[in-house]
């Protein structure tokens, strides 16, 4: 009973993995902010996505909830938006948004929209963003200058 009970749970999951190509993926981002980045799958077409990224001297966390949907009828290409949040500080000399030599914390919210393609056969997904954001403390107004590309392992 106990592996017939296993195997139902393996194959439940096999299942949800392949309806949204993958459920978890970790890796990097290069752009104007470079770092980690970890997205997961609660349903088919929505993904919470972490980031951990430095720019300007600091460190930001940013927590986005996206939605996601095919592009152009290609397998295992998907466009996403979303919005959500960040925290953290940076070097105020650093950056173009103030003009003096402070160290600032910042709390802003944050949009993202990109395209992202599961490569067919092997592990890996590869994305393409712009991630506009609000910054309501710390050097306020908006930073329109944040696009990247990721590169995660996907499981």
């Amino acid at each position: 009973m106990k592996k017939l009970i296993l195997l139902l749970i393996v194959v439940a999951c096999c299942q949800t993995i392949k309806a949204q190509d993958y459920n978890t993926g970790i890796g990097i981002r290069g752009g104007f902010q470079q770092g980690l980045t970890i997205k997961h799958f609660t349903s088919a077409n929505t993904a919470l996505e972490g980031l951990l990224v430095t720019r300007w001297g600091g460190m930001f966390v940013t927590g986005l909830y996206e939605i996601h949907a095919n592009a152009f009828d290609v397998d295992g290409l998907n466009w996403y938006y979303g919005i959500g949040g960040h925290v953290g500080f940076y070097d105020g000399s650093r950056s173009p948004y103030v003009a003096d030599d402070l160290r600032y914390n910042s709390v802003g919210v944050d949009a993202i929209l990109g395209m992202e393609y599961n490569i067919p056969d092997i592990p890996i997904n590869v994305s393409i963003d712009w991630k506009p954001a609000f910054n309501i403390l710390g050097g306020t107004g908006f930073w329109a200058d944040n696009g990247a590309l990721s590169v995660r392992y996907t499981f």
